[in-house]
């Protein structure tokens, strides 16, 4: 079967028709059409490779040919739920928990990160009697409602939304941009302090917590990462007021970061979660997820009186693709790809801040990377326009990469964990040029800083759509290049 059915337009006239017009599409006013993969590479309809750097989901590399013979094996026998008794149930069950530490020791299969999340607040709420959760500031979670409520990457959006009651933000552990910064002498006790007071506010008000939920590392907040510390102290106060600590590892998980298995474990040895949620990587692709929690925490949802069943989650295809991915990841040595790779990109990326002075941040574990981009580093004002020009610039030169954050300001290199010491020197190449032909457009030099008088006068806004800028050329420019025509519908990606 041929891998296209319908010319480019016609998929998109198609997908205009039958598909929500909230579901949004990579590069709308020039979208890519994707019809196979492999490794760390995409092809579309006319066979153009582009590199890959935005697909965390793709974690042992797109089409995995273990992966797939696994699944296509297994499907050919028997697929069917987990009140059966199977064998991949729970051996997967065991080769996961090896990989954790020894409290979190009790398994639930879900079908994606959202579903898991959602289970993780119900066992929390279960094990405590409490309610409230605390969230931190640009989360994001997933997109059932129960999410959405503790997610303020998205409920930040809603004009009209009020916040759930039982809801409390704590600022996120950010030390470049957030309220504690790296020359604080311990912004690990002064965020988690703040966690402590939200504690004491909501017990005064009568609330109870459940939970304090965070990302392991902040992934849509604009690639945060929390000081050391930090969450041992948030956990003595959660636990001290009944309540649990919930890690999501949906983005970051299975050695992502390199030095360890699980982003959680870069806090140190001695913080343990009580209950952790898997999802994206997990599979390859596949859609699969997973809670796991401790004893206690299973044993008081079973005294609910709730049988908990859930029709696809552990069926002994995921399952069998799962166990294929913990393979590869050994066999191949990808977390220790990931430690390598991720090292060489970032201090390639050091090297091109010390040249460019719209590069305000370097920041990452293993292959887990943002670059913010700021118009100041005095004042760090946000470098939102000219984030959205270098991917799209690169989406021109055939290579994927996102910006998120709050300000959508943050280049996030999240990539297969294939990834190589290659594909970082094209990648970092690629945007030293750009951000080269930008600050030579804005007269950004390294011995000047613009006021935001001057700057005004250098840079020509675009507003897109959704209301984000796009940048056109000023000073400097070639006139007439094609990315001048390309630049009139910048949509964030």
């Amino acid at each position: 079967m041929s891998a296209e059915r319908f010319e480019k337009k016609e998929t998109i006239d198609l997908r205009k028709r039958y598909i929500g017009p909230s579901c949004k599409i990579f590069f709308s006013h020039d979208p890519i059409k994707i019809v196979r993969a492999k490794g760390q590479y995409m092809y579309d309809e006319q066979g153009q490779r582009y590199l890959d750097c935005i697909n965390n989901v793709a974690h042992v590399g797109h089409c995995h040919p273990d992966v797939v013979k696994a699944g296509a094996q297994q499907m050919e026998l028997l697929n069917t739920n987990s009140r059966f008794l199977h064998d991949n149930l729970v051996l997967y069950a065991q080769r996961l928990q090896a990989t954790l530490p020894d409290k979190l020791a009790v398994c639930y299969f879900v079908n994606s990160g959202s579903e898991a999340n959602d289970l993780a607040l119900r066992l929390a709420r279960q094990y405590t009697g409490h309610t409230d959760i605390i969230t931190l500031e640009n989360a994001y979670h997933g997109h059932v409602s129960s999410l959405i409520d503790i997610s303020p990457y998205k409920f930040h959006q809603l004009s009209d939304a009020e916040q759930n009651q039982f809801v409390h933000v704590a600022s996120s552990p950010d030390v470049y941009r957030g309220k504690y910064r790296a020359d604080h002498p311990d912004p690990a006790t002064a965020y988690a302090d703040e966690v402590k007071d939200i504690i004491s506010k909501a017990h005064k008000k009568g609330g109870k917590i459940a939970a304090f939920i965070a990302e392991s590392l902040q992934s849509c907040g604009g690639q945060v990462i929390p000081p050391v510390g930090y969450f041992q102290q948030v956990a003595q106060h959660v636990r001290k007021a009944g309540g649990v600590f919930i890690a999501d590892e949906v983005q970051v998980g299975f050695g992502r970061v390199g030095s360890h298995f699980w982003a959680f474990q870069l806090q140190g040895e001695d913080f343990v979660p009580d209950i952790v949620t898997m999802g994206k990587p997990i599979g390859n692709g596949h859609p699969m997820s997973c809670v796991v929690t401790t004893k206690e925490v299973a044993e008081a949802f079973m005294s609910s009186g709730m049988e908990y069943f859930n029709t696809f989650g552990g069926n002994p295809v995921s399952c069998a693709i799962g166990l294929a991915v913990l393979d590869v990841i050994e066999k191949e040595d990808l977390q220790g790809n990931a430690l390598r790779v991720g090292q060489y990109l970032t201090s390639l990326l050091e090297k091109q801040k010390e040249k460019h002075l719209l590069i305000g941040d370097i920041r990452g574990r293993g292959l887990f990377v943002g670059v913010e981009l700021v118009r100041d580093r005095l004042k760090i004002t946000p470098a939102t326009a000219e984030a959205q020009e270098v991917i799209y610039r690169l989406k021109e030169q055939h290579i994927l990469l996102s910006a998120d954050g709050p300000h959508r300001n943050v280049l996030k290199f999240k990539p297969p964990m294939c990834f190589t010491t290659e594909d970082a020197e094209l990648v970092v190449e690629k945007i030293d040029v750009i951000l080269t032909e930008l600050e030579e457009a804005l007269d950004l030099k390294l011995n000047h800083t613009l006021t935001a008088e001057n700057e005004s006068d250098k840079r020509k806004l675009l507003t897109d759509e959704n209301g984000h800028s796009g940048v056109l050329h000023g000073k400097g420019s070639r006139q007439g290049s094609p990315q001048q025509t390309k630049q009139s519908k910048r949509l964030r990606t």
